[in-house]
């Protein structure tokens, strides 16, 4: 069968009115029969993939077997003890004096330049 744009001008007439004239028939073959109901054709249900447990043990074995490697890794990096964390620091009354005293100063100035 050849490609439709390759087909000349007189040859695509002879195809359409070949075209009509078999719609005008099935119309005609219609009146005479009844409609006649289509075929409808359902697609094949996609069968489901099942693992074999012995596929799935496998599997299961080998992951058991990555995250032990992956724990045991981890647990030999870390130290058995933890090391005592920093003391706070903490700020002397005549520190916390000085900075009461110089923000107190910040928030004048600011105040002041709002009026």
């Amino acid at each position: 069968m050849s490609s439709i744009t390759s087909l000349s001008v007189s040859q695509l007439r002879k195809a359409a009115a070949l075209k009509e004239k078999i719609q005008a028939l099935e119309k005609e073959f219609e009146k005479l029969l009844g409609p006649s109901p289509k075929a409808v054709i359902a697609p094949a249900p996609k069968k489901k993939f099942k693992m074999s447990a012995a596929a799935r043990a496998k599997i299961s074995a080998a992951a058991k077997a990555r995250w032990a490697k992956v724990k045991k890794a981890t647990t030999v990096a870390k130290p058995a003890v933890k090391p005592a964390p920093k003391p706070k620091r903490k700020m002397s009354a005549a520190a916390k004096a000085k900075l009461s005293a110089k923000m107190k100063e910040i928030w004048a100035k600011r105040a002041a330049a709002k009026k």
